[in-house]
């Protein structure tokens, strides 16, 4: 986005879009407009999506952790399960980003640089707020323990078992060199948004594995996952009947279990860089 171009959307209205995109979306394994969890729904999603808009928006002025902390606060005020703890500590970053700067990994590298005591504080019990499942305790750094003085330095500690972690210890390179280009690519090739978006989640999935399904089900099912989401690519894509066959198949499988092979941190990605793709224009409208 050139400093002239005036910005269609706020700050605040990027992130609540996002997560509405990524929520409507029927991405594999994943709650959409036409599929509910048993403890977590699309209402959810959509109540969380309002509920994050403000906390972002003022990210700027606040700085991350004070912004994924109010976000969190938001959303526990009226959800009572976890939905958006890893898009808000994957858009606060990049929303603290001043405007008229594009998003790239060096931008949000020095945001990162930046990070004090107290956004490691602030981060630190928002994510004892929103209680996500499937954390599991370690010896260095756990979320449980008094927060450490460099939350880069937990983050990277947990970047070997935690995509969101990985993306404060590479500049969220991920998000902005991989699922944002898939996303513009598939709307290049003339797909539909939703198409766009459950493509680049596969794709993800496909390379980079979910790391959610890592730690609710252990490594080999999250390999497993991972082949069969490559083997899903194989048939092409979007507009070829046989990869909605695969895809179907392949969302019939992440549904088994009651639903814990939900490759949910992989969907917080692909918010992510719907995030950022509205925020600097290369995602326009209409979005359908």
């Amino acid at each position: 986005m050139s400093e002239a171009q005036e910005p269609l959307l706020s700050i605040g209205q990027c992130a609540t879009l996002a997560c509405l995109l990524e929520a409507t979306a029927p991405k594999v394994g994943n709650v959409h407009r036409g599929a509910d969890f048993e403890d977590l729904t699309f209402s959810d999603f959509v109540v969380s999506a309002v509920a994050i808009g403000p906390a972002m928006e003022a990210a700027a002025s606040t700085g991350v952790g004070r912004a994924v902390y109010d976000a969190l606060a938001a959303t526990r005020q009226l959800v009572n399960t976890n939905t958006n703890l890893g898009m808000a500590l994957l858009f606060a970053p990049l929303a603290a980003v001043p405007r008229n700067e594009q998003l790239t990994t060096a931008s949000v590298g020095k945001i990162l640089s930046r990070l004090t005591l107290d956004d490691c504080k602030l981060v630190y019990e928002a994510i004892r707020l929103a209680r996500p499942g499937g954390l599991g305790s370690v010896e260095a750094m756990d979320v449980a323990d008094k927060a450490p003085a460099d939350l880069l330095a937990a983050m990277r500690a947990a970047a070997e078992r935690d995509l969101v972690a990985r993306q404060y210890a590479e500049d969220f390179r991920l998000v902005l060199d991989d699922a944002l280009p898939s996303l513009v690519a598939g709307r290049e090739r003339s797909w539909s948004l939703s198409d766009a978006i459950i493509h680049s989640h596969l794709l993800l999935i496909g390379r980079h594995g979910d790391s959610l399904i890592a730690r609710k089900c252990g490594a080999e099912l999250a390999a497993k996952a991972s082949m069969i989401a490559k083997q899903v690519l194989d048939c092409r894509g979007p507009g070829d009947e046989p990869y909605y066959e695969a895809l179907a198949d392949f969302d019939f499988w992440l549904r088994s279990d009651g639903n814990r092979r939900n490759p949910g941190t992989t969907a917080d990605l692909v918010a992510a860089a719907l995030f950022a793709g509205l925020r600097d224009g290369l995602l326009p409208p209409p979005w359908r």
